[in-house]
């Protein structure tokens, strides 16, 4: 079944300069491996078009179920440059939740929150 992120797992962030770091942190053990091989650097790239225009690269935690991300070029020339109110860490962080994921039926009483 598809599900966007926010069901499989959540996100913390941070910026400095022009670098944005992103952390999706799964809910659970069973749900990382899905989040592991589906949201790869270059999807997250494209999920984010037109805005990261940098390299993205991905580091793996597994210990925590977790993939931080490193976006390059993401913040319109930095927080304190650009023009652009809503272009921090936290609202990149929260443009993530919405990506899609494909996650087995068997899987449904991992996720969390309403569903539609």
């Amino acid at each position: 079944m598809k599900v966007m992120l926010q069901h499989v797992a959540h996100a913390r962030s941070g910026d400095k300069g022009n670098t944005s770091n992103i952390c999706v942190i799964a809910y659970s053990e069973a749900l990382y491996p899905h989040l592991r091989e589906q949201l790869t650097a270059e999807r997250f790239k494209a999920h984010y078009a037109g805005v990261v225009k940098g390299p993205v690269q991905r580091y793996e935690v597994d210990g925590l179920w977790a993939l931080n991300f490193v976006a390059q070029d993401a913040l319109g020339g930095g927080v304190s440059r650009s023009l652009c109110l809503d272009n921090y860490g936290k609202s990149l962080s929260a443009r993530v939740l919405a990506f899609e994921l494909e996650i087995p039926e068997s899987l449904a009483g991992e996720l969390r929150g309403p569903r539609s």
